[in-house]
């Protein structure tokens, strides 16, 4: 992503700039191309064959014809090597190098002149402010199209573009207005350009086998420092962190949380990264990294404030994990319904399947079980009840509960019991899973909460009258 908006920005750069630098160059090709350029006395072209080998690199770099420009030049250079106009030759080199996309060529040739005195070198007061911009300029544009530079060309690359950010020797005869808006244009460039080089090393470490996330995560967060607003570089900064956090799992509690933040900055900052990316999927990415860490939604909308308020996370920032939400909320549960957490805790083993009756058998029946809390739901019989059908509702279960405890009492009521909440101690003596209900043996004198009615008497039949 990051090279595509580079890239993106490079070319706008470029055009907008051809007005004032690559224009001139055009023009003044085509008019080297027919007639012999004006020069101080001090240079001089060897001979018509010099002249002859000139023209035709220039109308090779004006044709756009760059591979042609390499061959002419490397015959100019194997020729003439002491050339009067060797600077002016390397100059087209650097352009040919980058018209043909060999971007390595094109930064070690600037490299060459510029370890001279650009200015003094290209004293000319019309045409040496353009032939030194040119040499920035393609250097800027050459740079950031390397896969892999070397430590030497991002030394070259970083140096033209500080150059060309300072730059300001006007070209003879170009309008000030003219020359501001062609400086503006320069140092977009140039500022574009140093933005790259402060990120590219954290891109190379990243494309190793493995890859180097340590390195990364540390470029990326001194870039990000420099370039707070740039949303790619915060996105970057999360893939940096999220590798990390792969690597050393042990660590994913603290390091996954600001690979979150990271993403969330950059979809709050520009989702698209700078024209690069779908803003909608960068997006929905940030959310859902955030939604599948910790379990829910739930305080995103406030990380999300704070993302957007600063590039990097407060100290000791932190997600709680989905397991560690469900650990809070499973002991916040158990403090506040201590007995529906554990019949949870006995239903849910006695309903696997595969081993409920097997810890019934081996571990419940027969075994003493703490105090427990129901609902009565009805008595069997219906008076002087043996037997009580209860209910273990979870506290916002709405409609008729159903059954799934079997009392079992030792001795029958003396009247109809009411349905109500009432807790108690007892004995599993039987188990089934279909449908689902474990029996319990139970002293009337260990429920609490029992409450009764007195059974109606029965009605009396009458005796059938005697026969006379």
């Amino acid at each position: 992503m990051y090279n595509s908006y580079m890239t993106l920005k490079t070319l706008t750069a470029a055009a907008v700039l051809a007005a004032v630098v690559l224009t001139g160059t055009v023009h003044q090709a085509r008019a080297q191309a027919t007639a012999q350029p004006a020069k101080p006395a001090t240079k001089n072209y060897k001979d018509q064959g010099e002249y002859d080998i000139y023209n035709e690199v220039t109308k090779d770099i004006v044709g756009n014809n760059f591979p042609k420009a390499i061959t002419d030049l490397d015959t100019w250079k194997s020729k003439y090597p002491t050339s009067d106009y060797k600077d002016a030759r390397a100059v087209l080199y650097v352009q040919a190098y980058a018209g043909a996309k060999q971007f390595g060529k094109a930064v070690d040739a600037a490299g060459e002149l510029m370890a001279k005195d650009l200015d003094g070198t290209f004293n000319d007061p019309k045409s040496g402010p353009t032939d030194v911009v040119k040499v920035l300029f393609t250097t800027c544009q050459a740079i950031v199209n390397i896969q892999n530079p070397t430590p030497e060309q991002q030394a070259i690359g970083a140096k033209a573009a500080h150059a060309l950010l300072d730059y300001n020797r006007k070209p003879e005869g170009v309008p000030d207005a003219a020359w501001a808006d062609a400086r503006n244009q320069l140092q977009t460039m140039a500022k574009a350009t140093l933005m790259t080089m402060a990120v590219m090393p954290g891109q190379q470490a990243m494309a190793k086998t493995p890859p180097d996330c340590a390195s990364a995560e540390t470029v990326f967060t001194k870039a990000l420092a420099d370039y707070p607003d740039k949303s790619f570089i915060s996105y970057n900064l999360g893939r940096a962190l999220n590798c990390l956090a792969r690597a050393n799992p042990d660590k994913a509690g603290e390091v996954g949380p600001k690979a979150i933040y990271e993403f969330i900055r950059a979809a709050q900052m520009d989702p698209t990264l700078g024209g690069s990316a779908d803003g909608k999927k960068i997006s929905d990415y940030a959310d859902s990294v955030y939604t599948t860490f910790h379990g829910s939604n739930d305080g995103l909308d406030a990380v999300k404030a704070q993302a957007k308020s600063s590039p990097l996370p407060p100290a000791g920032f932190t997600i709680e994990t989905a397991t560690a939400v469900a650990t809070r909320k499973q002991n916040e549960f158990k403090e506040k319904f201590p007995q529906l957490a554990m019949w949870l805790g006995i239903k849910g083993q006695l309903a696997d399947p595969a081993n409920g009756k097997q810890y019934f058998d081996g571990q419940l029946k027969d075994a003493a079980v703490p105090k427990l809390k129901g609902m009565l739901i009805e008595g069997k019989p219906a008076c002087r009840s043996k037997e009580l059908l209860v209910a273990v509702p979870l506290p916002d279960a709405q409609g008729t509960p159903t059954a799934e405890i079997t009392l079992k009492l030792d001795a029958a009521l003396t009247g109809k019991p009411e349905a109500g909440e009432i807790q108690w101690e007892g004995v599993p003596a039987a188990f089934t899973q279909d449908p689902f209900m474990l029996t319990m043996d139970t002293e009337k004198a260990k429920i609490e909460g029992l409450k009764s009615t007195p059974c109606a008497p029965p009605v009396q039949k009458k005796a059938a009258p005697k026969k006379k």
